[in-house]
């Protein structure tokens, strides 16, 4: 997996206060928390998300959390709920935020109610984390420097050598030690890490907020590739360049974020 279930819970335990309501249906309950009221669906006995859904409405959450949309009637209610107050909360399978909005719409949504409802879309991939007992740094060259410069810049709209060097410079201020110098981090392997050089994983993210540019997109059923371009424009990080940006603080390596993101 990809750590899907694990950041909803995380956001919703931010927003677990006395006197809100949350109400989640999962398939299967991985994670308990108090405070919430959590039920398991079973679609062999009808029981599915989407009734999950109209039953929760009843009720009058403040916070609904869905496991997985998985098909349009549950979305449909999704943003339905949306509309009418409540915080709703869920996950889908596709492969980048702007690719989420294009998945939605492909699957049957009225444009202008689900460009009102939208909020924000988070893209998430897990890779390995290097173990800090063994890990082991080098004083990156320029030519490595320009390679993950170029990677970085492929995942944006301009790849140039200005930019490149331009953003060298700025990984030197926000990275680099006291003569600018910036290190990267290869696996080792010790007895801590069972010799694997890597111990745990962590996510590597793209967030993308709506705003007015994204609901015009959605309201035009506009082409992902058009709404990843706007959502770069407002400062939408990738996978790809959150990956970089992670390589470079020392916490993972450029091999896994590849093999993360090389969708």
């Amino acid at each position: 997996g990809c750590g899907k279930t694990t950041t909803l819970h995380s956001v919703v335990r931010d927003i677990n206060t006395a006197g809100r309501k949350i109400w989640t249906a999962e398939d299967p309950i991985e994670i308990t928390q108090s405070g919430l009221r959590q039920v398991q669906v079973n679609p062999r006995i009808g029981w599915t998300f989407a009734a999950a859904m109209r039953t929760f409405l009843r009720a009058d959450p403040d916070v609904i959390m869905i496991g997985e949309m998985r098909d349009e009637e549950t979305a449909r209610i999704a943003i339905e709920a949306s509309l009418t107050g409540h915080l709703v909360l869920s996950t889908l399978h596709t492969n980048s935020a702007p690719e989420s909005i294009a998945r939605l719409l492909e699957i049957g949504l009225d444009p202008f109610n689900f460009s009102d409802s939208l909020l924000a879309i988070l893209a998430q991939r897990l890779v390995r984390r290097l173990c800090t007992a063994c890990r082991e740094p080098h004083i990156a060259d320029e030519d490595q420097l320009t390679s993950l410069a170029s990677q970085y810049l492929d995942s944006g709209t301009h790849n140039t050598p200005e930019a490149r060097a331009a953003q060298i410079g700025r990984w030197r201020q926000q990275h680099g030690d006291a003569q600018g110098e910036l290190r990267l981090w290869r696996p080792v392997g010790c007895p801590q890490c069972e010799g694997h050089g890597y111990r745990g994983r962590l996510g590597i993210h793209e967030l993308m907020l709506s705003d007015d540019t994204i609901r015009q997109h959605i309201r035009h059923r506009a082409p992902a590739a058009d709404i990843r371009h706007s959502a770069l424009a407002a400062g939408m990080l990738t996978l790809r360049q959150d990956g970089i940006e992670k390589v470079l603080q020392g916490l993972t390596d450029m091999s896994e974020v590849v093999a993360a993101t090389n969708l």
